[in-house]
């Protein structure tokens, strides 16, 4: 497989979780109107619970290929993700469907970590950071079509219809990579699935600092993105009445915000990973502090609030291509030897600590963007002291 093709196959492996939150968006006024007419904002719930069951599978896929190998895991996942899209399209309640969502994580999170081992196999340092940014520049495809392509379904076939898009994608990815990708671990390099060992490689992840560090950087960075992606339908609907056109205008954001990766694939070779992320943190507290006090002065008219908007969640789309490959290589970089076991570690801890804060941020909506947009520069700021803390060098 030539690199080009590479690229892609990889992004179709990381799209798979852009494609299971961004086409659930456009049905979370219909599911909260048929399961929890009572208390709306639980409909956003439906995000998070994926991005929960995703951030625990991915304690376990990483491991497991180390042991058992890349592509038979990413299968295994394959499989699960599709079995729980099952569950989710029958299930009668809204707590039903939250389970089958966690189960659908759990499946999903074999593609999105174990994809990133397998490019740490083939690549390092700053080409593995370029590898993903490129990645990642046609995975903001996916969210700049997966609502439109959910809100076409909701209209055709009903909301439930979006489970057997999952499955049909997931379908997809995974025949092109049995098909076109060699396993990228030699059966010598695979580590028993024991739990010494295991608690041993977890043990050497957690004693690097920049790791440690890093991890908190991307559970920031999580959070600030799965919050804002939880609450912009409802912005969008009950503050500026533009429901309708949400797909759209979400489609322009992705797209926009698509830059973001290919430019970090450009520069990152010339100014290094940390450089790159402590200037995209600087750019996003001026951009959200901004939004904050202009809102709060009172010298946005509506139409003026609506563009700024726009804008500001241009610039947290960004924030995350700029940020979130540059941190994976960073972490990955000194524990290539055990990258299944650093990227599930990495994953998880961050994943699952993002969701702690992006719930509780999401649904402290209150009919305005004031709430997430203080919690993002929050976020950022903490971030950003965190990465301070990183000794300059050549990453």
């Amino acid at each position: 497989m030539g690199q080009p093709e590479f690229i892609a196959m990889i992004a179709m492996l990381f799209a798979t979780i852009a494609f299971s939150i961004d086409s659930m968006l456009p049905a979370l006024p219909v599911i909260a109107t048929e399961l929890t007419p009572d208390a709306p904002n639980s409909a956003q719930l439906i995000l998070t619970s994926f991005v929960l069951g995703m951030g625990i599978g991915t304690f376990i896929a990483g491991p497991l290929s180390d042991s058992f190998g890349r592509r038979r895991i990413i299968v295994f996942g394959a499989i699960l993700y599709c079995s729980a899209s099952v569950a989710a399209y029958f299930a009668p309640t809204l707590e039903t469907v939250l389970l089958a969502r966690v189960v659908q994580g759990l499946g999903a999170a074999g593609p999105r970590v174990v994809a990133i081992a397998l490019v740490r196999d083939l690549y390092k340092g700053r080409d593995m950071a370029r590898i993903v940014s490129f990645a990642m520049m046609i995975f903001t495809l996916v969210p700049a079509v997966a609502p439109l392509a959910g809100s076409g379904l909701i209209s055709l076939y009903g909301w439930r219809s979006i489970f057997v898009a999952f499955i049909l994608f997931s379908v997809i990815s995974v025949t092109w990579l049995l098909l076109r990708q060699p396993e990228t671990l030699p059966l010598e390099n695979r580590r028993p699935f024991r739990a010494a060992p295991l608690f041993s490689a977890l043990k050497e992840v957690l004693s690097h600092r920049i790791i440690v560090t890093t991890i908190a950087v991307q559970t920031l960075v999580f959070g600030a993105l799965f919050g804002t992606i939880s609450s912009t339908q409802q912005i969008f609907g009950e503050q500026f009445g533009r429901a309708e056109s949400f797909p759209l205008w979400f489609a322009v954001v992705a797209l926009c915000a698509g830059v973001a990766s290919p430019a970090n694939a450009i520069l990152v070779g010339r100014l290094g990973m940390r450089s790159m992320i402590t200037g995209t943190l600087i750019g996003q507290i001026v951009l959200s502090c901004t939004m904050v006090i202009l809102t709060l002065i009172g010298a946005f008219s509506e139409t003026m609030a609506f563009a700024a908007f726009v804008i500001w969640l241009i610039g947290v789309f960004a924030m995350a291509g700029l940020t979130l490959g540059n941190l994976n290589a960073m972490a990955l970089e000194p524990v290539g030897h055990i990258a299944g076991m650093a990227a599930s570690v990495t994953g998880a801890i961050s994943t699952v600590l993002a969701v702690a804060l992006a719930a509780p941020l999401g649904l402290a909506f209150d009919g305005t963007y004031l709430p997430i947009t203080a919690g993002v520069a929050l976020m950022a700021m903490l971030a950003l002291g965190l990465m301070l803390t990183i000794p300059r060098s050549k990453i």
